[in-house]
């Protein structure tokens, strides 16, 4: 039979090297029970081909037994011990018999055993494999990793697994490392006819920690509800599974006091060594007690606490502990825990069958807090669960959903929704709940109709989140790019209006009637009251001040233009979601912090941000977020010119992308703009004109208005004229005040007029003067390349010049290589004799003319610098003109403007 070994190609990979090899070896495969450690040795002796196999185990039962375990695994050799020489045989016999080895003679007892494995492999080569070879007496662990390193002339290979903590000098170790989410789902497709659905797999991924024996006790525990996600899942792998039952053993052999430590300190999360070392001596057990635990490999303890080697081994601890034992435990900790209400009641509540109101209202108090978000979920589910009303009990299930989605679980959040009591309420602000994680995670589309409908439900009893989840089913319209559903948002959002609305509730339609007019092209309507938001959003205080509203204040800002505030309260939001641990909201946030960094021209702070929020996104399971990021993160090396960072973003995108989404469109930008940068005029100009369909309200407007001077570019190469975008593009930039727009659209225009006419020179000059001088010099470049180069095909050399060395300059100080060599190849057409290939001015100058450069940057005079430095005012002028000279400047200001 034909065994599949997911997640462990690189094991088997050095296995079948190993095997295959002329030489002998060994390696050492380390990694916690139920890693698979046992499944890996049997795929080695699988593929033994014609070597004679000898398998040994390390046995708990005889770890005090010196040499039990050798004597076991060589014993189908001793009758070949007439060909070990004399006195290793004689070293050989004793410890194989009981007798021992005395430190002195124990290299020649590991020469006995290599000259035995020798006369063996003499007929055919041998595999060796002992399992668990720390488990069993450390006599025998020490002899074979002496072997072990001495076998490089034999054809032996040995291989050893031992726990998660072992080491061995010497000797090539693999960790079994957890399964991923796609291997987890692999392994559970093998265990049942049909697939259990992706979210039930990701479900069972994290609660087995990816470790393969728990998935499969796991798989095999569920019921047919369960594993096809109409029932709730278990929220830890079967005690009476096959990894219960290694990890019931391994703890039957500590002593009774090291039991009952070990349960207190697995039940504290924290991991405090007072609260553990308070709860040991309320119980009358010595800390000391956890030494043999430590020596088993199940925890690590030091001064800053008892930590575990994964979350599964605490898991297991607490699962296989008799019920007695886990609600004393649970009791003692409750009573030693001082000045912690939400910890102390988690300890009460996991002692007590059945409905307590008291303790419900308790718990519900003691989440309040808000510090925890992870155990305010554990509280209010224990809540939900203790209480007698069923609607109090759907109310408490829905806010540890919501707990636990604010903390990064959303999986979590899932299976505490799919057991929701019925009540109407609290079913929409449940829905509510997974449209939002709909929209963040893994179904945009699906997230509109899902917030609709649940905004609706909730709007009689709370408008404010009914107003908030219209303006995330917005989100989720525009992110899929089905621009004219936002109608519907904005019609509904001005329904729920009311005089005198609270400044949270005022922002929140205000917000929804401004992006509504803006995406149908009705700037007049929609600036205002875009610019009213961004207003209330800067005025936020008390409860009202959210990362959900600074989120909406934030977008606000980008559609009107002002770059500045939007940055502003985006990177608020991404301080306060930080500040109260709301990890659901970050990765939005950081986006728009990131967009707002690319129009204010800090392209590398803007790759930082989206790098950040890549991360982010990964880890909370916000897989659309991340999707989005990776966009971002694509367009701006594709605009720096890095074609290999550019496409290695859209390729982890993937297929994961829909047409005409937000993150494909982000992808299409990028490869047009690669498209233009390598001269494919025409495909880049496709590229870009597909991003939206005029007229329609469909595909990504947003992003195509961003990408318009890039699509410009490229059409106006081969005289083509995309007015229709030009158009949107115009509109919005002239119902902004921002310059830098209006200096895009006069470049736009002066790339489509005739080439060497005033109309082109005239709006080439009007971008120059709009553009800030303060911020996004990246685009300024680009605006005084273009320029030059226009000058320089209407045979104005002299006059493209200028234009062309300060783009050539502000590309290299940038990093901009490849837009800085073409800069350099239009000054070399211009008839100005250049380097092919600029470099920054730390790399032209010595360290001393550097010094004096960067003091120069700084507004010091030559006097000052020359006192600075002990150096006289003649050598500093000697030292200015080398330096002007190198780096092609010709003033001081120009050498500050180098160096800002």
């Amino acid at each position: 039979m034909q065994i599949t070994l997911y997640g462990r190609d690189g094991e088997c990979r050095a296995i079948r090297r190993l095997l295959d090899g002329p030489d002998g070896g060994a390696l050492l495969l380390h990694g916690e029970p139920g890693s698979g450690r046992g499944a890996v040795l049997a795929y080695a002796r699988r593929h033994a081909g014609e070597r004679a196999v000898l398998a040994g185990a390390g046995l708990a039962d005889e770890a005090t037994l010196p040499y039990a375990g050798l004597q076991r695994l060589l014993d189908p050799l001793l009758d070949r011990a007439g060909s070990v020489p004399d006195p290793q045989r004689r070293v050989l016999r004793r410890a194989l018999t009981g007798g021992g080895c005395p430190a002195g003679r124990r290299l020649a007892l590991a020469t006995a055993v290599l000259a035995l494995l020798a006369a063996a492999a003499r007929d055919r080569p041998l595999l060796c494999t002992m399992d668990d070879v720390d488990a069993g007496d450390p006599e025998t662990a020490e002899t074979l990793a002496v072997v072990a390193r001495r076998l490089h002339r034999l054809p032996v290979a040995l291989l050893l697994t031992a726990g998660c903590a072992a080491t061995a000098d010497g000797i090539p170790t693999h960790r079994l490392s957890p399964l991923d989410e796609q291997q987890c789902a692999a392994l559970l497709a093998d265990r049942r006819p049909a697939p259990p659905p992706a979210a039930v797999a990701a479900d069972l991924a994290a609660v087995s920690c990816g470790n393969p024996q728990a998935l499969v006790d796991l798989a095999d525990a569920l019921t047919p509800g369960q594993w096809h996600g109409e029932e709730p899942l278990p929220a830890a792998p079967p005690a009476d599974g096959a990894l219960g039952t290694a990890y019931r053993a391994r703890l039957d052999r500590l002593p009774p006091d090291t039991r009952r430590v070990l349960l207190l300190a697995a039940l504290d999360p924290d991991g405090d060594p007072a609260t553990l070392a308070r709860a040991a001596r309320t119980a009358g057990l010595p800390v000391e007690a956890l030494a043999p635990a430590e020596a088993a490999g199940l925890l690590r303890a030091g001064p800053a606490g008892v930590t575990f080697p994964s979350p599964l081994t605490r898991t297991m601890i607490e699962v296989v502990a008799p019920l007695a034992d886990r609600r004393a435990a649970h009791l003692l900790l409750a009573r030693t825990l001082d000045g912690r209400p939400l910890r102390r009641a988690l300890h009460r509540a996991a002692a007590t069958d059945g409905p307590d109101p008291a303790l419900a209202d308790e718990l519900e108090a003691a989440a309040a807090d808000g510090a925890d978000r992870a155990g305010a979920a554990a509280a209010l589910r224990r809540a939900a669960e203790l209480s007698d009303d069923p609607a109090r009990a759907a109310d408490r299930a829905v806010a540890a959903a919501r707990c636990a989605w604010t903390a990064g679980h959303p999986d979590q959040a899932r299976r505490l929704l799919s057991g929701l009591p019925a009540d109407p309420v609290a079913t929409g602000r449940a829905d509510l709940l997974r449209g939002e994680m709909q929209l963040r995670c893994d179904a945009p589309a699906t997230a509109v109709a899902t917030l609709l409908t649940a905004a609706g439900a909730v709007a009689s009893a709370d408008r404010g989140a009914a107003l908030l989840g219209l303006a995330r089913a917005g989100e989720a319209i525009c992110l899929t790019g089905d621009h004219y559903r936002y109608a519907e948002v904005a019609r509904r959002a001005w329904a729920l209006r009311r005089p005198g609305d609270p400044p949270d509730v005022e922002l929140l339609t205000t917000f929804a009637a401004g992006v509504g007019a803006t995406l149908r092209g009705d700037h007049d309507q929609g600036g205002p009251a875009l610019r009213r938001v961004v207003v209330l959003g800067g005025r936020l205080a008390g409860t009202a001040l959210t990362p959900a509203a600074l989120i909406c204040g934030a977008v606000a800002g980008l559609l009107v233009a002002v770059d500045g505030a939007a940055h502003r309260l985006a990177d608020r939001a991404v301080e306060l979601a930080r500040a109260r641990g709301d990890l659901s909201v970050l990765p939005r946030a950081l986006e728009l912090r990131a967009v707002a960094e690319y129009w204010l021209g800090r392209h590398a702070t803007a790759a930082e941000t989206a790098r950040e929020g890549l991360a982010i996104a990964r880890a909370t399971g916000q897989r659309t977020c991340a999707r989005v990021h990776l966009g971002i993160l694509a367009v701006l090396a594709a605009v720096r010119a890095d074609r290999a960072t550019s496409l290695a973003r859209i390729a982890e995108i993937g297929d994961g992308a829909t047409p005409g989404s937000r993150p494909y469109a982000y992808a299409q930008w990028a490869l047009g703009v690669l498209d233009l940068v390598d001269g494919r005029h025409a495909d880049a100009a496709a590229r870009l004109a597909s991003l939206a369909r005029s007229g329609t309200a469909r595909g990504q407007v947003l992003v195509q208005v961003m990408a318009t001077p890039y699509l410009v570019e490229a059409a106006a190469h081969d005289g083509g004229r995309p007015t229709a975008a030009l158009a949107v593009f115009d509109r919005w930039a002239s119902s902004t005040a921002s310059p830098s727009r209006r200096a895009l659209s006069a470049r736009c225009h002066a790339l489509l007029a005739p080439r060497g006419s005033a109309e082109a020179e005239r709006e080439f000059r009007t971008a120059l003067r709009l553009h800030p001088t303060d911020t996004d010099r990246f685009e300024r470049a680009r605006t005084e390349l273009l320029f030059g180069r226009e000058l320089r095909r209407a045979r104005r050399p002299r006059d493209a010049r200028a234009y062309l060395h300060r783009a050539r300059e502000t590309f290299t100080l940038l990093g901009a290589t490849v837009w800085a060599e073409q800069a350099g190849a239009e000054l070399r057409a211009a008839g100005e004799s250049v380097g092919s290939s600029p470099r920054p001015p730390a790399q032209l100058l010595t360290g001393q003319q550097l010094h004096i450069a960067q003091l120069v940057a700084e507004g010091a005079t030559n006097r000052e610098i020359a006192c600075r430095m002990s150096l006289s005012t003649r050598t500093i002028d000697h030292h200015l003109r080398n330096i002007f000279h190198r780096l092609g400047v010709r003033s001081r200001t120009e050498l500050a403007r180098l160096f800002a």
